[in-house]
């Protein structure tokens, strides 16, 4: 990616020079300038930012041991100093000029109380195990968290604990309003953006769903809803309806959002399918009309693998084996067969999408791409 925009930087460059090279006569004011676009003002300069960062909000991110909350992230981002969870100063050597902070949505908080040992969540015999074996720390801590990323993954934790921070509770009402009045704090028109999202943990029996979701929006929009989740009866796992929670979001504030797909290389072939869900629903005008609304971007690739080609579909090409990570699933449960394959990876999809469209005249899969350094 640097070395893209390196070559694009200095082609742009040469461009310029040549530009200031050509010799205008100077009473010649009839005949177009050299490029009919020089006068257009499109935006010219890239701003670097990363679409996909969790904090000590999320699970996954806690039990790797951060232990920083959002406001540091910011902090970070925009070029501060801060203290990591090991005790170490860190320092961006370039500050970013965005941010999108995508804690996942189900359970949010939760391992947070686990770790502290928060009497309420202390209640339930999972969280008492955990937290123990937390604070023991060294074989203890490892199983414990082997137990309850399988748990989560799973959706095995005990509903009354997950429940307690789900949408409409009290807890989940503070923790979102927490996020979006850091990301407010931070927020710098013009030096650096704060941008709303969140994770939607979509898991298909261990098979990678997950989408962040970015809004266009403010905290006067933000707040009038509460992010989706996976945990029925007011989340599901099924994208369909996270699509739908977008538009009626959308319709009811004026506002706007787009979900970013990610680690198909994860799901076993259910992320980018060619004819029906993994649930048996075929594709409809419907189904392809509105991921192609809502997801106009794809992350192809972050620390859990590269996701735009694999050697078995582009055997021709020397660098589709790069960062491959193909075994199984997300949660290690069921191994890749190659047959999986065509519906993981995005340079397939792009291929698949234009055959999808030539039957219901729209490619839900014509999309740009992006890359982030955070897990999901």
């Amino acid at each position: 990616m640097v070395l893209i925009m390196k070559t694009l930087l200095i082609s742009v460059v040469a461009v310029q020079l040549i530009v200031s090279s050509v010799a205008v006569k100077a009473d010649d004011t009839t005949e177009p300038s050299y490029s009919p676009y020089s006068g257009e003002q499109h935006p010219r300069s890239p701003l670097w930012g990363d679409a996909h960062l969790h904090t000590n909000l999320s699970m996954d991110a806690g039990l790797a041991n951060n232990r920083l909350p959002p406001e540091d992230a910011y902090r970070f981002a925009r070029g501060e100093t801060v203290e990591s969870s090991l005790g170490l100063s860190a320092k961006l050597s370039r500050p970013l000029d965005w941010l999108v902070i995508a804690d996942h949505t189900d359970g949010m908080g939760l391992i947070g109380d686990i770790i502290e040992g928060d009497p309420v969540a202390l209640e339930f015999e999972q969280a008492q195990g955990w937290s123990k074996a937390l604070q023991e720390g060294g074989q203890a801590a490892a199983e414990a968290r082997a137990s309850l990323i399988k748990t989560f993954a799973k959706g095995e934790i005990d509903p009354e604990l997950i429940n307690l921070y789900a949408p409409g509770t009290e807890k989940f009402k503070s923790i979102w309003e927490g996020a979006i009045a850091a990301a407010e704090a931070y927020n710098e028109p013009g030096r650096f953006t704060a941008m709303l999202g969140y994770e939607w943990t979509s898991l298909i029996e261990g098979n990678n769903m997950h989408r962040v979701v970015v809004m266009r929006d403010g905290p006067k929009k933000a707040l009038q809803f509460e992010p989706y989740t996976t945990v029925p009866p007011k989340g599901s796992p099924d994208p369909r309806d996270l699509w739908k929670f977008m538009s009626h979001y959308e319709k009811e504030t004026g506002g706007k959002m787009l979900a970013i797909p990610h680690n198909g290389n994860l799901s076993n072939g259910i992320m980018f399918p060619l004819a029906e869900q993994w649930n048996g629903r075929a594709f409809d005008s419907d189904y392809v009309t509105q991921r192609a609304k809502y997801e106009p971007l794809y992350e192809v690739t972050q620390i859990k693998g590269d996701g735009e080609a694999h050697p078995f579909l582009s055997p021709g090409d020397e660098f589709a084996d790069f960062e491959t990570w193909d075994l199984a699933n997300l949660d290690g449960t069921v191994a890749k067969e190659n047959a999986m394959l065509a519906g993981e990876y995005a340079r397939e999809a792009l291929k698949n999408g234009l055959a999808i469209e030539e039957r219901l005249g729209t490619n839900p899969y014509k999309f740009l791409i992006t890359t982030v350094s955070q897990p999901a």
